[in-house]
Formats: structure tokens, C-alpha cells, sequence
């Protein structure tokens, strides 16, 4: 039959299998909210009839600002459920650039916790197309945060009725969209269909991918406001996993709490967030009863967090996607005869972005537009297609596509025999040293595997000689004194000569951007006039 893929019948399938499961959050106000999945779809249901009360119609685009919580969760089900369109706003982004999206979406309503009051505050003289604004929130909680005709989420769903006829609409309606991080440029709009989201969903769910298993839980720490929180509020309500909300406490300590008292099995972030977990079991003397895996991504995962994880008995694999895919387009899930290899000996390979999910397709091409071979080896400009990746950004002012339709992801990367992926960088963080290219990935990688180093950037400065050379910017481990001839000459044992940095400073803490990513651009401004000697 030709039924219409859309993501309320993940929410109906929930409703009819798993019942029970648990949905827990740490909630912005502090206390854990503890309900069930039967829980959930009816406050869903109370939430849906009350947005099409206020007036809310299809393809109307309904802002929210939030982190990651059960309320959050209810809207992603009911706004697109209605055949609205659910903009997740990245509050990284800061005021000016959130300003810019909610204008260029032309949100009518937007919903934001009350940690963010003060940034909607700010703009909301500037929001040309807001009909309505209500805090993720009840009035016992709303408290200075409430401006004046500013409406509650409690209250507004309160009464309701709890159940809804969810309609059918062409799958190819709009569901939700994203913002690019705005790393370079204003940022730019992807809109993701129910078809592509419920695609992907059944994609994330493979064994080879997320390996989601009814019965255990699920901690997403990447941020639901950014590109769906990487597809687990879909793939583990199709699952049956118990999902855990961290709300806004994202440090160590916080995170551990939760991923012990909550027998999490499975959890998922950035590599700065497994950074500062690991830091926190090392400084307690903690140990992880319950964790065995942990997806990163975002920007490459170091091997001294693989090798970290590994002594709590914890798997972190990469993965690797974007705001133009959905996000996911590949989870680096070993095969057996790779798994079976000892830690040093399977390393390469988990150093790898994975293997692209079912439907993603990609080619990595030369200078010239040629599809260079898959060995490994060969080195170019990666592009993917596939149903879940986008064909155009929201009201283009230029071509998303090569004239053969595939998107240029802007990474330079390699892809082998078997299909593993490996980014080798991004296009533009390059370095070209006297007509050689030095990857800022593997260098940073190796100064990060050094004790004393808690982050690491490079970047390419000026050289008279060589044109450019690798300047590493090292943020030190707490207690460190390191200087800079020691970390060079650990690297020397672990880079080519010309990869090398020429120089070493350090720093207080690196810039990070709106998805967690390390902000070169920043970094360039900050060295631009620093001078090499030849």
C-alpha cells in the first residue's frame, strides 16, 4: 500500500509496543520529571489540539529554543504532526545570527526554556513575524523570566483532550528544519520532510548503525535544538529505548549522575563533551557500571579518548554527518574480523568515520570533477546524495548542487575498499606547505594523545619560505606546565617531518562555535599577524 511515511506513525508504533518505556528528564527547574511513552503521547495530543487553537496551520513554522527535555520532545512529534514545521533554534548561535533565522524562517510562535529569556528578551524588538511566545514551563516556575503577554506551555495545553486524529498528509511535507552553524556567512536553512526523517530513522536503527535494543536507554547529549539531536528521538521511540534528558547540566559530574543512576547503555555527543567526562572519572576514581557505548561526532574524535574509554570498558565509535544530511550519514560500526583485533591493532580503522548508513551514497572527486578511486589512498572533495540530504537550502540565493546532482560536503577525505570513510580534513583548514598538504586532523589528533594537552587546534600561519606551516594552539591539561619544545618533540615520534608544527602557543581555552566545533575562523584572526621565521 502506498501509506504515507510520517513521523506521528513512529509515535503511534511507540504507543502500541512500548507502552511503559520510560522517558526521564532533568528538567530546567533541577528535580528528574519521570513519565512513560503512553504518558507522553497524551500530553502530545493535549499539545497538538492547543497549537491548532491558537491558530497554528500547516506549513506554519513554529520556533523552539530549548535543551534537551521532555517538553521539547512533545513538540517534535506535535508540531509536525499537525503538518506544521518545527524550527529547533541553536541559542550558540548568539543574538545577532538568532535573530537572522528566526526572521529568514519566518517563525510565527517560538517556545524557548526560561534559561533563555533574557536572549528572546533581547531580540524580540526584532522578530518581524512572531505571533506568540510561551516559555517550556509551568506558572509556579515561570517566575521574572514571564514578559508581559508571554504565555506558559503548561497552562496552554492544560485541558485538552488527550487524544488527537493525527492526519495524513503527503510525505514530503515539511517536518522540521535547521540552521547551519554560520561558520562562514549568514546561516543557511535545511528542511527535513517527514519521508526523508522517517527514512533515516529506520536507517539509524541498524545493527551496523546506532543499534538501538528495546530494554536499554539512551542519553543524548548532542543537542536536540541542533539537527535532531542526531535522529534519536525518532530512532529510539521506533526502538523501544528508554530515553534520558539531560536538560542543561552538561558537565561531568552531571552527566555521570545520570548515566549511572539511569543504567544508561548508549550515549551520544560531541568530542569536548567525552573530553570532560573522562576528565571527571579520572579526577574521582569513578568507574562506568552500566555505559558500553558512545557515539561521537561533530569534528574528529582523538584517539586519546578511544584509548581513554577503553580502560572504563566503553566503546566510543565515530560518526559523521551534517545539518545538509539530517544529519547521519555514517557510524563507524566495526565488522567481526575488525572487532575480534586487539585495541592497537583495529585503531586505524576506528580512527575512520565508518561506513556510510543504507541509501547514502558518496564519491570523493579530483581537481579536475573525476571520481577518484575507492583505495584509501586517494585524496579529494567529498560529496554524497541520497533521500535524507539536501536538494536546496531554504530560499537559496545559489546552487546547492553539482550540475550531476551531488552535494560537496566541503570535506577532504578517502574512502577504501570495504567503504570506511576518512575525513582528512576540512577543505578549508588545509595546509599547504611548500606544495605538500598537511592535515590539521591528524595533527591535532596526535598533540591530544599527549598527557598534558586537554585540547588542541592547528591552523596554518605565514612562513617565507614554505608559504604556510602548522601552528598548534594547545590548551593545557589542568596542572600542566608544558612548554612547547617538549610537546614538538613528542610529535616527532608520531608525524611526518613536514607535518610538524614550527611553533607552539597555548591558550586559556579554545573558541568553540555553535555546534561544539573548535572556531578556526576565530583562531585565524587571533594569529593572522603571527610571524614564522624561515
Amino acid at each position: 500500500m502506498d501509506r504515507p511515511l510520517l513521523t506521528t506513525e513512529i509515535l503511534k508504533h511507540a504507543l502500541r509496543n512500548y507502552r511503559a518505556t520510560e522517558i526521564v528528564t532533568r528538567t530546567v527547574e533541577g528535580p528528574i520529571h519521570r513519565y512513560t511513552v503512553a504518558d507522553s503521547a497524551k500530553r502530545i495530543a493535549q499539545l497538538a489540539s492547543a497549537l491548532l487553537e491558537i491558530g497554528v496551520k500547516r506549513g506554519d513554522r513554529v520556533g523552539v529554543i530549548g535543551w534537551n527535555t521532555y517538553r521539547q520532545f512533545e513538540m517534535y512529534y506535535a508540531v509536525g504532526g499537525i503538518g506544521a514545521v518545527l524550527h529547533t533554534v541553536n541559542p550558540r548561535l548568539g543574538p545577532e545570527n538568532a535573530a537572522y533565522v528566526i526572521n529568514h524562517a519566518e517563525d510565527q510562535w517560538l517556545f524557548y526554556d526560561t534559561t533563555f529569556a533574557p536572549l528572546v528578551d533581547a531580540i524580540a524588538p526584532n522578530l518581524r513575524s512572531l505571533k506568540g511566545r510561551f516559555l517550556l514551563t509551568d506558572e509556579a516556575n515561570a517566575g521574572q523570566a514571564r514578559s508581559t503577554g508571554v504565555g506558559v506551555y503548561e497552562d496552554l495545553i492544560a485541558g485538552k483532550s488527550t487524544t488527537f486524529e493525527w492526519p495524513d498528509f503527503d510525505e514530503t511535507t515539511a517536518v522540521a528544519m535547521c540552521y547551519t552553524s554560520g561558520t562562514t556567512g549568514n546561516p543557511k536553512g535545511v528542511v527535513y520532510s517527514h519521508r526523508a526523517l522517517v527514512l533515516q530513522t529506520f536507517a539509524s536503527c541498524l545493527p551496523s548503525a546506532l543499534a538501538l535494543k528495546e530494554g536499554e536507554a539512551l542519553l543524548p547529549v548532542v543537542p536536540m535544538f541542533h539537527v535532531n539531536a542526531w535522529n534519536t528521538p525518532y530512532s529510539c521511540l521506533m526502538s523501544g529505548v528508554k530515553q534520558v534528558f539531560p536538560g542543561p547540566r552538561l558537565d561531568g559530574e552531571g552527566l555521570y549522575e545520570l548515566l549511572e543512576g539511569e543504567r544508561v547503555q548508549f550515549s551520544a555527543g560531541v568530542p569536548t563533551v567525552w573530553l570532560g567526562l573522562l576528565q571527571y572519572l579520572k579526577k574521582s576514581g569513578k568507574s562506568l557500571s552500566h555505559l558500553r557505548k558512545g557515539l561521537s561526532g561533530g569534528s574528529a574524535l582523538p584517539e586519546a579518548i578511544i584509548r581513554g574509554f577503553a580502560e572504563y570498558g566503553v566503546e566510543i565509535q565515530q560518526g559523521w554527518g551534517m545539518t545538509e544530511m539530517s544529519p547521519v550519514g555514517t557510524v563507524n560500526t566495526l565488522p567481526p574480523h575488525l572487532a575480534a583485533l586487539s585495541l592497537d591493532e583495529s585503531m586505524p580503522y576506528r580512527l575512520k568515520a565508518g561506513r556510510a548508513l543504507p541509501f547514502v551514497d558518496m564519491r570523493v572527486v579530483g581537481e579536475d570533477g573525476a571520481t577518484l578511486p575507492r583505495d584509501g589512498q586517494s585524496e579529494g572533495n567529498l560529496q554524497v546524495r541520497g533521500p535524507w540530504i539536501v536538494g536546496s537550502y531554504y530560499k537559496p540565493e545559489s546552487e546547492t548542487l553539482t550540475a550531476d546532482g551531488w552535494f560537496d560536503t566541503g570535506d577532504v577525505a578517502t574512502i577504501d575498499c570495504d567503504g570506511f570513510l576518512e575525513i582528512t580534513d576540512r577543505a578549508k583548514d588545509v595546509i599547504k606547505t611548500g606544495g605538500e598538504w598537511v592535515s590539521s586532523i591528524e595533527v591535532e589528533n596526535a598533540a591530544i594523545s599527549h598527557p598534558d594537552v586537554a585540547n588542541a587546534a592547528v591552523i596554518g600561519v605565514y612562513h617565507p619560505k614554505w608559504q604556510e606551516r602548522p601552528l598548534l594552539i594547545v590548551v593545557r591539561a589542568e596542572g600542566s606546565s608544558i612548554d612547547g619544545d617538549s610537546i614538538i618533540g613528542f610529535l616527532k615520534g608520531k608525524l611526518d617531518k613536514i607535518a610538524v608544527p614550527d611553533a607552539v602557543e597555548f591558550v586559556d581555552d579554545l573558541p568553540l562555535g555553535a555546534t561544539g566545533k573548535v572556531l578556526k575562523t576565530e583562531l585565524r584572526k587571533k594569529f593572522n599577524d603571527y610571524a614564522l621565521t624561515a
